[in-house]
């Protein structure tokens, strides 16, 4: 049950927004109570504090934990077994890895849809079976090729397999396929049920977390998040040419903003949200735990950066490398 005293901000600009569309106090008090009504029946609570803190902190509670970011991209070849290795071996508490599938099915650790960037290949990912995906070399294009050469594209139930045995958390990255992650988690936590309390589903797609709150209540969400990812490139340069789509899409991102921070988190009951590393602040990290949600900070590449997260917000980050100070 959603505690309104908590929340009354939502519910008062709803009903301020309506009032100024409708004049109509009677249509503003319905349809800000239907929307009460609705976050109520629909929204999923949060799993127990305790276990999202063992999960975040498995070093114990005011410890900080450090992910990293694609099994740790930069010091071995991004989503591989070896980089998961390498990144334990180098003092991460858990590794943040992405998930797609092959033609056959199989759930596959790759950022991108196609292979192109990342081994010798070339295709989307989707259009190549299992076996086609496992002939590839995943250091081809890594900066420590000669290293790593003749490194897989491993399997999701591998890298899980390395993970618990490595004792590492797990921060599932999916990008997409609701229905096809949620099944195919689902059945990785009856299997491996350590990963109730070691691992955590994350997108920037709502509707994956709400699918998989669906599909299994028990297990540990985030939100993703990146303002202005709609109008602007990561380096802030602007997507659009055109003034209209840019104030358009400008407009979209606040709303965006606006509904991660009011609605969307309750509605998915996460634990975490992940956003970029410039949004965080004391004052953000304070807003996120009045609401029972931890903030994690990507992606923190240089030591002032890391020094920044670790001694000032006392949280936790994802990061590219454990071993080197990405200027």
């Amino acid at each position: 049950m959603l505690q309104l005293g908590k929340d009354v901000t939502l519910y008062l600009v709803a009903f301020v927004v309506v009032l100024l569309g409708t004049l109509s106090p009677v249509w503003a008090t319905a349809l800000t109570a239907s929307l009460y009504l609705f976050m109520t029946m629909f929204s999923f609570a949060q799993v127990p504090t305790s276990r999202a803190l063992q999960m975040l902190h498995p070093l114990g509670s005011g410890n900080v934990s450090v992910v990293a970011h694609r099994c740790g991209g930069h010091d071995a070849p991004e989503n591989t077994i070896v980089a998961i290795q390498e990144s334990s071996k180098n003092g991460a508490t858990g590794v943040e890895f992405d998930l797609e599938f092959s033609a056959d099915g199989v759930p596959m650790l790759m950022h991108d849809e196609t292979v192109d960037r990342t081994t010798n290949g070339s295709g989307p990912i989707s259009q190549m079976t299992l076996s086609d995906l496992v002939k590839l070399d995943a250091a081809a294009k890594h900066r420590l090729r000669d290293k790593f050469a003749g490194e897989k594209i491993p399997t999701l139930e591998q890298a899980v397999e390395e993970c618990i045995k490595l004792q590492l958390t797990i921060y599932f990255d999916v990008k997409g396929h609701p229905d096809e992650a949620a099944a195919a988690l689902k059945e990785l936590y009856k299997k491996y049920p350590v990963l109730y309390n070691t691992s955590i589903v994350c997108s920037f797609e709502p509707k994956v977390i709400y699918r998989m709150r669906q599909s299994d209540p028990e297990v540990i969400t985030a939100l993703t998040h990146q303002p202005w990812s709609l109008s602007r490139f990561g380096d802030g340069a602007a997507r659009f040419s055109s003034p209209w789509k840019h104030l358009w899409m400008t407009l979209l991102d606040v709303a965006l903003d606006w509904a991660h921070h009011h609605v969307l988190w309750k509605l998915c009951g996460i634990s975490a949200f992940l956003t970029e590393k410039n949004f965080v602040s004391p004052d953000y990290t304070l807003y996120w735990a009045q609401r029972g949600v931890e903030v994690v900070a990507w992606t923190v590449n240089t030591k002032v950066e890391k020094d920044y997260i670790h001694d000032v917000l006392h949280g936790n980050y994802i990061t590219d490398s454990l071993v080197e100070d990405l200027m």
